[in-house]
């Protein structure tokens, strides 16, 4: 039996070449439809969803002694039977949807109720977030923003390359794509000014991530060694970790980001699993000096993921990009993070997100977040039809995509779009 990841692999379901959602990726999000709101689990072939509800039903997935994983709104239930269940799941699927195999493609009957249209569906949030934590290991996207507030000397702080720098966040504001995003209201302190006041947020920023799918409980007490690590991991998705600049610059001394990242971190609605990503595996940056022994890795955990954002100023017809990265820069791995995360004896759940922190790479083309592209509103960014922008304005919209480039094929994550609405 070929490997899902086989590039020869083909669909009975039409898929264009620069589709996200070839037969190599089957990625997991959570949909409904007008004719059946109930919220069920699929995967994303071309442009339509197979209806997983539908397939376990029928008896053509079995993930025995469970039941009724699919016919839920979320994917926890199923990412928490661990790795060899996705991994057989994610082959069987694989295996129904093959243009030589005609259990499938030859019933009408049977592809009229699993095979669903993405336009006739609308996507939910794909996990029930346990908890959120937010990450900060870009090295080229931490030293921008040292040079802008602490001078080219003192860039990096000293602990910055002994461990993944990390805040936790709030689960409770994670938004499917789609969802706007209002405008947050704090309290603002220019240098300028004597005293704090309370007014909406001026300086709103997105932020480029990766977000890392935890799929396996840990146990509270204890480590993670780097293959345990890697297998907790379910999958990635696009994540825009919304920042308020100037809410974050009056409080985050001395405990670091609170209010102004906690109104909103939107995601993709598809989970790209671990598995799919296997043949873009690549080794990150040297890290220099070494890590302690605990965060230290055998093999390569980088993914070669191309990353893209664009801004639609309100006016403006179409999205103009403004910055074109990867997520192999970054310095510490998602593997390393989650080893980092559990070492002090932090228990992981099933849904935890983690995200990967801004994702910049080293020209200037390559930044992910307007306050490093603007350089703190000192550089503004011009828009086709004239429009500028040193920060988000109300109605903006912005887009991120992501893949990585096969040979015929892409493993695409869709994207994750945001809509910029006013202070209440």
């Amino acid at each position: 039996m070929p490997h899902p990841n086989d590039p020869k692999l083909r669909s009975f379901v039409e898929v264009s070449q620069n589709s996200d959602f070839p037969i190599q990726n089957l990625p997991y999000g959570v949909f409904s439809t007008p004719a059946y709101p109930a919220l069920r689990v699929g995967v994303a072939i071309g442009d339509v969803i197979l209806d997983l509800a539908v397939l376990e039903n029928e008896g053509l997935i079995d993930v025995s002694p469970a039941y009724g994983v699919f016919a839920q709104g979320s994917v926890n239930a199923f990412m928490a039977l661990g790795p060899k269940v996705w991994s057989s799941t994610r082959a069987k699927i694989s295996e129904l949807l093959r243009h030589d195999n005609p259990h499938l493609r030859d019933n009408k009957e049977l592809r009229s109720r699993a095979l669903v249209p993405m336009a006739d569906a609308k996507l939910h949030l794909p996990i029930a977030v346990s908890g959120y934590t937010d990450f900060y290991s870009s090295r080229e996207h931490a030293t921008n923003v040292g040079v802008m507030f602490r001078g080219k000397d003192n860039a990096l702080q000293p602990n910055w390359l002994y461990m993944p720098i990390g805040y936790n966040g709030r689960a409770s504001t994670v938004v499917v794509s789609g969802t706007g995003v209002k405008r947050p209201r704090g309290q603002l302190k220019p240098p300028t000014v004597e005293v704090p006041s309370f007014a909406p947020c001026k300086r709103l920023d997105f932020e480029l991530e990766m977000g890392v799918v935890v799929g396996q409980p840990s146990a509270m007490g204890g480590m993670l060694t780097e293959a345990q690590a890697e297998e907790m991991i379910f999958g990635f998705v696009l994540l825009n970790d919304w920042s308020a600049r100037d809410i974050q610059q009056w409080e985050y001394v001395p405990l670091g980001p609170f209010l102004a990242k906690a109104f909103a971190t939107s995601i993709s609605p598809w989970v790209v699993t671990r598995e799919a990503l296997e043949p873009f595996r690549v080794q990150g940056p040297e890290q220099d000096p070494a890590p302690l022994a605990y965060l230290r890795q055998g093999k390569p955990n980088n993914f070669d993921l191309e990353l893209d954002v664009a801004l639609r100023a309100a006016g403006m017809n179409e999205p103009a990009r403004i910055c074109h990265t990867n997520f192999k820069y970054m310095y510490w791995s998602s593997v390393q993070q989650l080893m980092h995360h559990a070492s002090s004896g932090c228990a992981m759940n099933v849904g935890d997100l983690l995200g990967s922190g801004t994702i910049s790479g080293p020209e200037k083309n390559q930044r992910g977040s307007l306050l490093e592209i603007s350089w703190n509103g000192t550089e503004p960014v011009e828009l086709p039809g004239g429009a500028k922008r040193s920060f988000l304005e109300d109605g903006d919209s912005l887009v991120m995509r992501g893949w990585c480039q096969g040979d015929g094929y892409r493993v695409g994550f869709g994207e994750v779009e945001g809509t910029i609405l006013p202070a209440e």
